[in-house]
């Protein structure tokens, strides 16, 4: 039997064997629990992304990772989990696809990055604009927020205007002071900048018209995820387009999250409604890092060098255009189409889905732990003896799955998930409930916690 099958075999009799009821043991961690001191002592937040730090996980059990493969990862001290949210939701297709990490190998030898551009950038924009159609141009970047505070310029530099309308009820779009600012880590940037940012609810277009109206003339777009933990109400996206137009502003589409999840083309293929502006990122790279800005070349021309007004800096990035990462990105779009992905993430969803939901109502906390959003797109949410969401249930049951072998900040699932992988999942989740269930009747998770609760990460004061 080769290592591959070997290691397959393991995990398939892990997965059947379980140990996730009150009794179970907490993982075993001292070496992630040294390693995490040392990440404390070199790295801000011990992580280089706060959703991925030490407070977001219950106290002592924030595993390390060493390695990962399909939807399997294992930590540094070798206990092996079942991954979701993979990559804080950029890895869809499993960790190691092949078909990317090949396509991969093959630039390395090739060089990486050059003083002019590579034909491979312009083959990844023929790719992404033929999957994405509703575009007409495209800039490759390597984070989300270089693509986004791109957009929020380019609107800007379009319409003359100073003021950016974003949707209050989505939780994320840039590390930039356009966005920070309106959170309560909003330290280091100055009001003045913060006075140009105003916000919108989603769902709501009279809202929406009447924001536009208080501040007519100086909005220069509309930003916001295309859809979430909720569908688009009917006719919201179109109503949406149509304000936009009416006053003259940009409207932009965050499909980080959306892109390659809702359809290959994005939320915007799905729901037929055309952004000016949309910025893609995550999945686009299966864990590779490259984002990308596309829109309409009357808006997009803006930051090249065929025009005759004013240059707008758009993107200019010196590892922007790495083959490799170019070259990831071609692969995850050809798999996507080729192989019906999102179709087989949204099977997925759904049978995990309803395997929690059944679980959690076996067990009594139906009304208490719940699973939302689209089914390629899953999170869930953990309420008290009272139906308010709490940071102590959710760090019970954090526990609880780590302790079975599950290692679930959310329940977005990647392509590479198997059967067996879910099912076990739905057996750790129901034994979690069990203990759920308890700490509701005694009203007090206290017990359970096993120290400090998880923390949000937009918090004010550590």
């Amino acid at each position: 039997m080769n290592g591959e099958a070997t290691e397959a075999a393991e995990a398939t009799r892990s997965a059947q064997a379980g140990r996730a009821g009150e009794g179970a043991q907490d993982p075993h961690l001292p070496r992630s629990r040294a390693a995490n001191e040392r990440l404390h002592a070199l790295i801000p937040g011990g992580a280089h992304t706060y959703a991925k730090g030490e407070d977001q996980y219950p106290e002592h059990l924030a595993p390390v990772i060493s390695h990962g493969r399909g939807a399997h990862v294992w930590d540094v001290d070798g206990n092996r989990y079942v991954e979701y949210g993979s990559g804080l939701r950029s890895v869809s297709l499993g960790h190691a696809h092949p078909r990317v990490t090949q396509a991969v190998r093959r630039e390395l030898d090739r060089g990486s990055n050059f003083v002019r551009p590579s034909v491979v950038e312009l083959d990844a924009a023929e790719r992404f604009l033929a999957t994405v159609p509703t575009a007409e141009m495209v800039k490759f970047a390597k984070n989300g927020s270089d693509a986004t505070t791109a957009a929020v310029r380019l609107a800007r530099a379009a319409t003359g205007r100073p003021r950016v309308a974003v949707c209050a009820d989505h939780p994320f779009f840039s590390v930039d002071d356009w966005f920070i600012g309106t959170t309560p880590m909003s330290a280091g940037v100055p009001a003045a900048t913060d006075e140009l940012t105003v916000t919108f609810p989603y769902g709501d277009l009279a809202a929406t018209e009447e924001l536009l109206t208080r501040y007519r003339g100086e909005v220069a777009c509309l930003i916001l995820e295309p859809a979430t933990h909720t569908e688009p109400p009917p006719g919201y996206l179109a109503g949406l387009r149509a304000l936009a137009d009416r006053h003259g502003c940009v409207l932009v589409f965050d499909e980080m999250i959306t892109g390659l999840r809702w359809s290959a083309a994005g939320a915007q293929g799905l729901y037929g409604v055309v952004p000016d502006l949309s910025t893609f990122g995550k999945a686009l790279g299966n864990g590779f890092a490259v984002s990308a800005l596309a829109g309409r070349r009357e808006l997009m021309e803006a930051g090249g060098l065929r025009h005759s007004g004013d240059r707008v800096f758009l993107l200019s990035t010196t590892h922007g255009a790495e083959t490799h990462s170019l070259a990831a990105a071609m692969a995850v779009l050809t798999t996507y189409v080729e192989e019906g992905v999102t179709a087989r993430l949204h099977a997925l969803g759904e049978q995990l889905a309803a395997g929690v939901r059944d679980a959690a109502a076996a067990m009594g906390v139906g009304d208490h732990l719940l699973v939302r959003g689209r089914a390629s797109n899953l999170v869930f949410a953990t309420l008290d003896e009272h139906g308010k969401p709490s940071q102590e249930y959710r760090t019970l049951f954090l526990r609880r799955l780590l302790a079975g072998g599950v290692l679930a900040p959310s329940f977005v699932v990647s392509s590479a998930l198997t059967d067996a992988d879910i099912e076990h999942t739905v057996d750790v989740v129901a034994q979690a409930c069990a203990v759920y269930r308890k700490a509701l009747d005694a009203a007090d998770p206290a017990p359970w916690l096993g120290g400090r609760p998880v923390k949000p990460v937009f918090r004010r004061r550590v």
